[in-house]
């Protein structure tokens, strides 16, 4: 069974897919949310690689350098063997700024004998919309277009040119480099030049990773996720993308996939919120900031998604030409949900500037802009909460009164008054209070179902939602609750199938989904080790990541029945999940005794 075998590489500008054999399969330059220059992730034929092709008698293995964003293939026949090191650029500047141009480096280590390989070059610029044509320019191969929109690509190194342009078979017999690069190189590159961008670029990402929180359990796991979410950080305005592709579908050959390149305020928020808690606060900063850029205007009401650099309008576009993640149509680019309502992204974002003012104080950068985005928001959550939405799983029927999107409000509200007391400002006390108060009522009398005996997807329904499974993580009930114990208890009954969840599974726009969301198991086994069931909590813990790929790494969804990872891919939901709920065994666990004696 193929499966999303993938590694990425990225330098907070834009990220490439490398697959388990070497091959760059996808890479959109000069930044995230640009056209695909490869993308035979989407279409086998049309998509276009870059790749080593080595005869059967080589094994090929993969993993990544030591908390790094570098990735290491290695390729060996027993006797002959060399290593494909890949990152993309990023290390300090003397002045401070950051070197982290639009370039994928590939570094071919000797390591014994003579390998032999050819090296497929086949670059598709615009998604493959018109004819790419290469050039050979003398210490470079320049790729371009001739039709439609033009865009070109720089390729560089130590390698013969020709040997790669017509697929002859290469000797190696050294050390040598591959730069593909958006930009015409100004310097002369060589070997050195891209052997030193190596080890700065490894010495940056040890030691970003050195300044990340520790745990007890699984702290391999909850690094590698964290470094996931950094790649999929965009360091220029700070937003944080949900994924680094488009179009991987939840089922193969059904039409559920979207185009994830775009920034969630709900998705990077909770991405925020793990990242503050794991160290790295200079990413909460950057965050806050791209919402204070966002809203300009006090009366502009807040989109649910945004465009990498602030974009508003997210128009979705179909590409008919590509066949598609294994035939999965449509290849789409843009997102219309960003026109939907709902209402849950407004106490999401509230809690990062709540955690924010609670660490910082009156201190925190730029508070006095946030203030006036706290009081924004709760004049639109006091405007809106009574009303229906589209909820978080962005169902495109028609709206309801979900309870997760009330629980949020009642999250907006609830920290808008605390902010306010750290901030001692006292403005709208009793009113705000007032507010929450009602909010919380209503939740409590129409949100719970007295004959199911839980707290359902929305008011009068008796269909249960794995998102209620987090009233308990944003403080509007106690684990120890009946009500909660019970919520979760029917909510693993309902939803759960062989230890994976559905988000939900009453009719919606396409139907029952055959794959599970992976974020709501990892809320499910978090809610379960927080009501006392830590063993079975732990065991469905290692049962679940034991479903992601080669390198611990997972997408947005698994098939139930072969737990093959679908849907867009590195899925940041899905890895800040991993972190919260692994971080929680630790913090929830006083010694490697207890942890043991739960076994």
């Amino acid at each position: 069974m193929e499966n999303l075998d993938y590694g990425i590489i990225g330098n907070c500008k834009s990220a490439a897919l490398i697959s388990k054999t070497g091959s760059l399969d996808w890479c959109c330059l000069p930044n995230f949310a640009s056209s695909a220059v490869f993308a035979k992730l989407l279409d086998e034929k049309q998509g276009g690689s870059f790749e080593f092709i080595v005869d059967d008698s080589y094994k090929i293995t993969q993993e990544y350098l030591w908390e790094t964003n570098i990735l290491n293939t290695e390729f060996t026949d027993g006797e002959n063997s060399f290593q494909v090191i890949d990152f993309m650029p990023r290390y300090p500047r003397e002045d401070g700024s950051y070197y982290a141009p639009p370039d994928v480096v590939r570094f071919i280590r000797l390591i014994s004998g003579k390998p032999k390989f050819k090296i497929k070059y086949d670059p598709r610029l615009d998604f493959s919309r018109e004819k790419t044509y290469n050039d050979h320019k003398g210490n470079y191969i320049k790729s371009y277009t001739k039709e439609g929109k033009y865009d070109s690509l720089f390729f560089y190194s130590s390698l013969d040119l020709n040997d790669i342009l017509e697929q002859n078979e290469i000797e190696l017999t050294g050390n040598a480099y591959c730069l593909v690069g958006y930009h015409e190189k100004l310097i002369t590159q060589s070997l050195d030049r891209s052997y030193l961008k190596f080890q700065r670029t490894k010495t940056y990402w040890m030691n970003w990773s050195a300044k990340t929180t520790r745990y007890t359990h699984y702290e391999n796991e909850i690094m590698r996720s964290a470094l996931v979410l950094k790649c999929l950080s965009y360091k220029k305005s700070g937003a944080v993308l949900a994924a680094a592709t488009t179009s991987l579908p939840e089922t193969i050959g059904e039409e559920r996939n979207w185009d994830y390149r775009f920034c969630w305020i709900r998705d990077a928020s909770m991405v925020i919120k793990v990242m503050a808690g794991l160290g790295h606060i200079k990413s909460a900063k950057d965050f806050l900031q791209f919402i204070i850029d966002i809203i300009p205007d006090k009366d502009e009401k807040i989109q649910i998604m945004y465009g990498i650099n602030g974009e508003k309008e997210l128009t979705e576009h179909i590409l008919d030409h590509l066949s598609g993640y294994k035939d999965s149509h449509p290849v789409r680019t843009g997102n219309a949900a960003y026109i939907q309502k709902q209402n849950d992204i407004y106490g999401i974002l509230m809690e990062v500037i709540y955690q924010q003012f609670n660490q910082f104080e009156t201190s925190l950068e730029n508070s006095e802009e946030l203030w006036t985005v706290v009081r924004g928001i709760v004049s639109i959550v006091e405007e809106n909460w009574q009303k229906p939405d589209k909820g978080i799983w962005e169902l495109r029927t028609e709206d309801r009164h979900f309870v997760f999107s009330k629980l949020l409000c009642w999250v907006a509200i609830d920290r808008a008054i605390k902010i306010g007391e750290v901030l001692r400002m006292g403005i709208n006390d009793t009113h705000w209070k007032s507010l929450r108060a009602e909010i919380y009522n209503d939740i409590y009398k129409n949100g719970w179902n007295e004959e199911v005996q839980a707290y359902t997807q929305s008011y009068g329904s008796k269909d249960l939602d794995a998102s209620t499974l987090l009233m308990e993580q944003y403080g509007f009930i106690e684990a120890k609750d009946p009500r909660f114990v019970s919520t979760v208890q029917a909510t693993e009954r309902e939803l759960c199938k062989d230890g994976l969840m559905y988000r939900y599974k009453n009719k919606d726009d396409f139907g029952e989904p055959t794959s599970s969301f992976t974020i709501c198991t990892f809320w499910l086994i978090d809610s379960l080790f927080k009501i006392g069931e830590k063993k079975k909590a732990r065991k469905m813990f290692d049962q679940l990541l034991s479903y992601s790929n080669h390198l611990g790494l997972f997408s947005e969804d698994i098939d139930f029945e072969t737990k093959r990872l679908l849907g867009n891919f590195p899925q940041a939901y899905s890895h800040l999940a991993l972190i919260e709920t692994a971080a929680n065994f630790s913090i929830g666990t006083s010694s490697e005794e207890s942890w043991l004696s739960e076994f």
